[in-house]
């Protein structure tokens, strides 16, 4: 029986960058999402919008708002040295279902009732505004977000976190947006030019003593009433709807791929909303994934290879997000027997966000990397900050110029590289210069 191939289950950043990139190799890939059920809005940084970019999700891009000021009260200190640009999370979603269409992507809208799976085989029941359909695939990338099926599989947790997300209409204004500190956690507050508003608590579960569902709206408000940076936010405006209560808790899946399936984006894993990385985490997790898929549909010798390659970059993700979120708690000082902050400001170790790089801590290895859309082994560079490696620089290897710079103490560098792999004189002192900031070489 024929099947459909690929299917991509899940239509935000991570599902829609793996069934792009899947596109662009030339494999069968159908995606199957709906824009998110309730409204809310999210903001990144220019480093994602240029991802979008690259992706081509050009009606997607007209989502977002220009860059605006984030003002931070942290610790008690005010700050207001970051951007960021806000977006609807709806909009932007039936942007990137309309994009995938454009490019080329065959995408069935619609609900996901139900999927089941067998070895080589999965089919999945999806609701459309036509009617019930079902999908055979011989492939399945699991892209549906925090509400993936976790499949019993073990996963890694931070501390219980929920976010609750208020929904507030206010006369137009500029965008902009906002965070605060509080006792028992923190606020953000987001302002759209058309006067939508979205105000979000997180929490810790444990200790938040949140009141039955019915009470929920007031409880928000009157907190919300209480922070001070949320005043321009609620000025003249007033609650719409009920609010939405979601889990915020930091979660890594320790099982990430199999023979036939995988999971990208915070189906993979899903970080602390405190760090505003969540887009792009979501597509950092996704942007390999087709080379890991190509890998293991058509080179089964290398699976285990590409299944080590997807899970090492995925748990390097998780903890570089999770200890910049641990820094940037350990920073709020105000209240340190709150069980909120107490909880966060040591997880998830004490290791480093950046560990320290001598000459004498570099070393050259055989890791996996990507190469001609495959997954496949190297020699790379690893450093204690870079434990994955560095294959190479603009397109030039970087292995086996460190092992002739090693090989050769008391020599420039510049002169052992040049010459070697065809680099000139220029070329040659560019890779010195870099290895040198890097603190690989002397």
């Amino acid at each position: 029986m024929a099947t459909d191939g690929i299917v991509v289950i899940g239509a935000g950043p991570a599902g829609a960058a793996a069934a792009i990139g899947l596109a662009r190799m030339g494999e069968p890939v159908t995606l199957v999402g709906e824009s998110r059920r309730f409204a809310a809005v999210e903001g990144v940084s220019a480093r994602v919008l240029e991802a979008l970019r690259g992706l081509g999700l050009e009606q997607a891009l007209r989502a977002f708002a220009p860059p605006s000021p984030r003002r931070a009260l942290w610790n008690g200190a005010l700050s207001e040295a970051n951007t960021e640009s806000l977006v609807d999370r709806q909009l932007f979603d039936r942007g990137v279902l309309d994009d995938l269409q454009r490019l080329g992507v065959k995408v069935v809208r619609g609900h996901v009732a139900e999927a089941a799976s067998a070895p080589g085989r999965h089919e999945i029941r999806v609701e459309t505004a036509d009617g019930v359909r079902t999908l055979v695939a011989d492939f399945l990338v699991e892209a549906r977000g925090r509400a993936a099926p976790g499949g019993g599989l073990p996963r890694v947790r931070g501390a219980e976190t929920v976010s609750l997300l208020q929904y507030w209409q206010g006369p137009p204004g500029s965008a902009h947006s906002a965070v605060q500190s509080c006792e028992d956690g923190w606020a953000w507050m987001a302002a759209l030019a058309d006067g939508r508003r979205y105000l979000q608590l997180t929490l810790d579960v444990r200790s938040a003593a949140l009141p039955p569902k019915k009470a929920l709206a007031d409880y928000c408000a009157a907190r919300l009433r209480g922070i001070d940076a949320a005043a321009p936010f609620l000025r003249d405006a007033e609650p719409v709807g009920e609010p939405h209560a979601r889990t915020s808790t930091p979660v890594l899946n320790e099982v990430l791929a199999g023979d036939d399936w995988i999971r990208v984006g915070d189906a993979a894993m899903a970080v602390d909303p405190l760090s505003g990385n969540g887009i792009f985490q979501a597509l950092s997790s996704a942007l390999q994934a087709p080379a890991v898929v190509a890998t293991l549909r058509h080179d089964p010798a290398r699976a285990q290879l590409a299944r080590q390659f997807h899970r090492q970059r995925i748990e390097q993700l998780f903890y570089r997000f999770a200890r910049i979120g641990r820094d940037f708690y350990a920073q709020e000082t105000c209240w340190p027997q709150s069980p909120f902050w107490a909880a966060r400001r040591g997880w998830p170790d004490r290791a480093p966000l950046h560990a320290e790089v001598r000459p004498d801590t570099v070393e050259v290895a055989r890791r996996p990397v990507v190469s001609g859309g495959r997954i496949v082994e190297a020699e790379v560079v690893v450093t204690p900050d870079q434990p994955l490696g560095v294959w190479h620089l603009d397109g030039v290897p970087l292995a086996p110029l460190l092992k002739a710079v090693q090989a050769a103490p008391g020599r420039p560098a510049e002169a052992v590289l040049q010459g070697l792999d065809g680099l000139g004189a220029e070329a040659a002192a560019r890779i010195a210069g870099w290895m040198r900031t890097q603190k690989w070489i002397f």
